[in-house]
């Protein structure tokens, strides 16, 4: 299957490359970001053998819509999307926190909930809650980012008392996060969505402050569906989620969570197929658009055409 899952271009102006996770990256005179979303998938912080055709493709446009749908909010690094799997757009500074927020006691916030801790980076949490029940009113439950492991849960107090970020920048981060975790509980909604928590990235560039990476992507959100949400909780049922929760569910099933000595399980044609098919179910779930797959031409080629049309015109 045509899948991108790998890049070793070399771009007029490049000045560096880093190879994340699932993204391959670019830098441009030293001013401009090259982002390619591949197709490689990881879980449990390990990149799986087989990459997933579309996934780049869902990742970056669900990202692409969001941004636009949130700069009357605040700026974003965006300036050209050249190719459904490539975002062009400006360097920034990196805050060197990840402003997590939380409308629902669900995930990290559950398990650290379900342990007896009341407090979950500083913020205190009511007695009395049931997994996936809706909190009071939603939480900022910030973590460092690592360059290297795990990212860490950090309060507020730390985060000032650690000069990690300023005073006044930090609030500003705190209001954006609201607003835009409040314009993506509306957007998700309409779909029949609750957006349940998620993650935003913050950068500076001469002075201002700018969201970058990507938004509300089912890789750095959480989704329940809203038919069955009050009923499930009456029941003390699971609630349906719309995550990449299903790609860890099936390596548990196969034996795999990311620990010393164990392998990934294989990942068959079939496999591959039924997550690529998952990813556009999401794709078409959360903007309620229908997923154009692009004519079934050499991927590689067709990214590094658009990338290079692209950079002539910056």
């Amino acid at each position: 299957m045509n899948a991108l899952k790998e890049t070793h271009f070399n771009f007029p102006g490049q000045t560096g490359f880093y190879k994340g996770k699932v993204r391959d990256v670019y830098t441009i005179n030293n001013k401009y970001l090259v982002m390619v979303v591949t197709d490689r998938i990881s879980a449990f912080d390990v990149v799986l053998p087989e990459a997933i055709p579309y996934k780049g493709q869902v990742l970056n446009q669900i990202a692409a819509k969001f941004l636009k749908a949130t700069a009357d909010i605040l700026p974003n690094w965006v300036i050209n999307i050249p190719d459904p799997s490539v975002t062009i757009g400006r360097i920034c500074d990196p805050f060197k926190v990840e402003m997590v927020i939380r409308g629902y006691l669900a995930g990290h916030g559950w398990r650290e909930y379900s342990t007896g801790k009341r407090q979950v980076c500083g913020v205190n949490i009511p007695d009395g809650l049931k997994e996936n029940d809706k909190l009071p009113e939603p939480i900022i439950t910030p973590t460092t980012k690592a360059s290297i492991g795990h990212d860490e849960d950090i309060s507020k107090e730390q985060i000032l008392e650690r000069n990690i970020v300023s005073k006044a920048d930090y609030e500003q981060l705190e209001n954006y996060t609201k607003a835009l975790f409040k314009r993506g509980t509306e957007i998700a909604a309409k779909q029949g969505l609750i957006l349940v928590d998620t993650k935003y990235e913050f950068g500076k560039a001469d002075g201002k402050i700018y969201l970058i990476d990507e938004i509300h992507t089912p890789d750095s959100s959480r989704y329940f569906y809203n038919e069955g949400y009050e009923e499930r909780q009456k029941n003390g049922e699971p609630q349906k989620q719309l995550s990449k929760e299903f790609v860890r569910k099936w390596l548990i099933e196969n034996g795999f969570q990311g620990k010393e000595g164990q392998k990934v399980p294989i990942m068959t044609e079939e496999i591959v197929k039924s997550i690529s098919e998952r990813y556009i179910e999401l794709y078409e779930q959360i903007t309620g658009e229908d997923f154009i797959k692009p004519d079934n031409q050499d991927v590689i080629k067709r990214v590094e055409l658009a990338i290079n049309n692209a950079l002539t015109v910056l």
